[in-house]
């Protein structure tokens, strides 16, 4: 999965992503002017492909939220964490509708998936975190996150949770560093990994690995871990979702090489899907590098992630539920309990 440059497809663009290699494109803020023109970009991109290349953004609201002008601007999770505390069922059913409206306006545009929900624990220390995460304590953050995901399905898209097993008992961000975590594996599975350990039991479609490393448990960070993706998530959690990697243009990314054999590493580790987004070079380098073709099984799990139903963008502005929910997610103090079918 790589990253395009502006509003459209370039001829070269074209070209490359028509590469056997390539899977999916991940979309930004450059992508982005309008509803309008990000749907036409999406729907070039589904239509240079058969089967369809995935589409994806990160769309968590709050710090990372990358369409907003012609979209519902969405609060940062951490709000749903608060209200959890006062009113448990209120923010059930608010974290249910966000979900859904953050996917049905991105389903209206063609995109397929979000990078979401945040799945880490705000232990207070993780700045690049924060108010990404719902909440300290996992229960908490399992309760909110499966509302979450819920709201999501109900418009036609599955959940990636991230950043497992847990980017938030750390202060160095793994954009510009690789952070480590000593807690033995015990601390972790009696706190963070609790999270995911429920999500997965609900039904979680995909996760996304931090580029963390826990040295008490595996020498390497957990996206280029066999230990972590095959022997604990896959084995012990069983789970049976697309593991994604994080960015390997990322500089937490670079203990396992240049692009290319940080790719291989990734793939070798367990990752289904690996991410170069911002360097056009090092996704060269990387789909040049990647000669096995992929794995039958992990192709049966991409499928998964293809969006279900795709409501044009007026016909959504112009359902009761849309208008609701937007003004549900606009002042979540100002509504009691509703009686939403979402």
């Amino acid at each position: 999965m790589l990253g395009v440059e502006g509003l459209e497809l370039s001829a070269e663009e074209r070209e490359l992503l028509r590469h056997p290699q390539v899977g999916g494109v991940i979309l930004f803020t450059r992508n982005y002017h309008s509803p309008a023109q990000v749907a036409a970009l999406v729907a070039a991109i589904h239509a240079l492909r058969q089967p369809r290349l995935l589409v994806a953004v990160d769309h968590e609201g709050g710090r990372v939220q990358r369409f907003r002008e012609g979209f519902t601007r969405l609060p940062a999770v951490r709000r749903l964490g608060e209200i959890y505390d006062q009113e448990r069922m209120r923010a059930k059913q608010l974290a249910r509708v966000s979900g859904w409206l953050m996917a049905a306006e991105l389903r209206a545009v063609g995109v397929d998936f979000s990078f979401a929900p945040v799945l880490d624990l705000d232990h207070g220390v993780s700045g690049v975190i924060g108010d990404r995460a719902f909440h300290h304590d996992p229960e908490a953050v399992a309760d909110l996150a499966h509302a979450y995901m819920s709201g999501m399905q109900k418009a036609g898209m599955e959940a990636v949770g991230k950043h497992f097993p847990g980017h938030g008992g750390v202060a160095a961000d793994s954009h510009h560093e690789l952070p480590i975590d000593p807690r033995p594996y015990e601390a972790l599975a009696d706190a963070d990994l609790l999270a995911f350990e429920r999500m997965i039991h609900y039904g979680l479609a995909a996760l996304m690995p931090a580029h963390v490393r826990y040295p008490a448990v595996d020498a390497q960070p957990a996206g280029f871990s066999a230990r972590w993706l095959q022997d604990i998530l896959r084995r012990h959690f069983d789970f049976q979702g697309v593991i994604f990697s994080d960015d390997l243009d990322m500089a937490g990314a670079g203990v396992a090489g240049g692009p290319a054999e940080r790719a291989r590493a990734a793939r070798a580790a367990g990752c289904d899907m690996v991410l170069a987004c911002n360097d056009r070079r090092a996704a060269i380098a990387i789909i040049e590098s990647l000669r096995e073709p992929l794995d039958p099984v992990s192709q049966l799990r991409l499928i998964r992630l293809h969006g279900r139903g795709h409501p044009a963008g007026d016909y959504l502005r112009h359902r009761p539920e849309w208008r609701r929910a937007v003004h549900l997610v606009q002042d979540y103090d100002a509504f009691p309990l509703l009686d939403m079918d979402i």
